[in-house]
């Protein structure tokens, strides 16, 4: 029979590589430094979000779009106004609510999607390679979960569309 641990029973963590925070921020910059090596300086790892998320969901707010990709608003209205300087969206005055902009991936935009899939593709494949088949599986599953059940806690959490089914009742 297990007994639970105690609080003696705990590590100190005086192994840097014992916080799960640290090997965190260590997997985001290996995850960041192999996106730029597979998509280039065209676009961030935030610009893709973006992106991605306005061609799944053309016309929503810059407000409703920060929530989808987690950022703060300040933040995702920086991003948007240079990727309509790259041409790559747009922002349309809403005009029931003039103080509000509609957003939408421009044909370059949709475009260049299109062209980073290969890439993301192999970044994917990449950042998992050292996990075999049902290891990759599992990692996904429980790195969803850890994000999810801790999405409360983030500064920017993660919103979801009021039509979109929620899994997590």
């Amino acid at each position: 029979m297990s007994r639970p641990p105690s609080h003696s029973d705990e590590s100190p963590l005086t192994d840097l590589y014992e916080h799960p925070g640290h090997l965190l921020r260590r997997a985001q910059q290996i995850s960041v430094s192999i996106f730029h090596d597979e998509i280039g300086g065209v676009v961030t790892p935030v610009q893709y979000a973006i992106l991605r998320m306005l061609s799944n969901h053309p016309g929503i707010d810059q407000v409703t779009l920060a929530g989808l990709v987690a950022i703060d608003t300040s933040t995702g209205a920086t991003v948007c106004a240079r990727l309509e300087e790259k041409g790559l969206l747009l922002r349309e005055v809403i005009p029931h609510n003039r103080r509000q902009r509609a957003l939408r991936t421009t044909a370059a935009g949709e475009a260049l999607l299109e062209e980073l899939t290969p890439g993301l593709q192999r970044l994917r494949k990449r950042l998992l390679a050292p996990l075999e088949e049902a290891e990759q599986r599992q990692f996904m599953a429980l790195l969803d979960k850890l994000v999810q059940l801790n999405n409360p806690q983030s500064r920017a959490p993660l919103a979801r569309l009021q039509d979109e089914r929620c899994d997590e009742d």
